[in-house]
């Protein structure tokens, strides 16, 4: 069974390595999630320690899926800091081992998100992904809206470029900015 928990910023830290692991696997499978192959599993895991201070101060969360001992997957969100921004935030690093695909571990943590955003007073969530990948007949799935694509927004593991969907998701009723402050 896949438990999703959310992880504070040393939990994060003592997660790197794991995390690192999943990142340098889903980047020598393909997945466009930032990094260019071949990414070296050492500053993977620098990267990922590197959120450490963002997930303390609350402009970060992460959320990691443990199948027993082992991370097999994990999603990120991003705090808006403006004022008038703070009803939404970014989806980012959605992530599950190939290992582990195809049994709703993505699915999982994208819930999770959503339903943190819902009790957090985030009313309007966001995210982009390579168009035509798997990530995006999930969000499709699980009820995301697309709303437009770029072509050559971003850069596969190979380099070559490719066009990015964004996608939005409502979440609850919208909370005005003044009333979140």
């Amino acid at each position: 069974m896949t438990e999703i928990v959310p992880v504070s910023g040393p939990e994060l830290v003592t997660y790197a390595d794991e995390l690192a692991a999943l990142l340098v696997e889903t980047v020598e499978e393909g997945s466009s999630v930032g990094f260019l192959a071949p990414l070296d599993r050492d500053v993977a895991a620098a990267w990922w320690r590197e959120r450490a201070a963002a997930v303390d101060t609350g402009g970060l969360r992460v959320w990691i899926a443990r199948d027993g001992e082992r991370v097999a997957g994990t999603v990120a969100l991003v705090r808006a800091p403006l004022p008038n921004a703070r009803h939404r935030a970014e989806v980012a690093k959605l992530m599950v081992r190939p290992s582990a695909r195809g049994r709703g571990v993505g699915r999982s943590l994208l819930a999770a998100v959503e339903e943190w955003a819902a009790g957090s007073g985030v009313t309007l969530l966001v995210l982009d992904t390579e168009s035509g990948s798997s990530a995006e007949r999930l969000y499709r799935a699980a009820g995301w809206t697309a709303c437009g694509s770029v072509p050559g927004y971003a850069a596969e593991p190979s380099g070559a470029l490719k066009p990015t969907t964004y996608y939005y998701r409502e979440i609850g009723a919208p909370v005005s900015p003044s009333a979140s402050s």
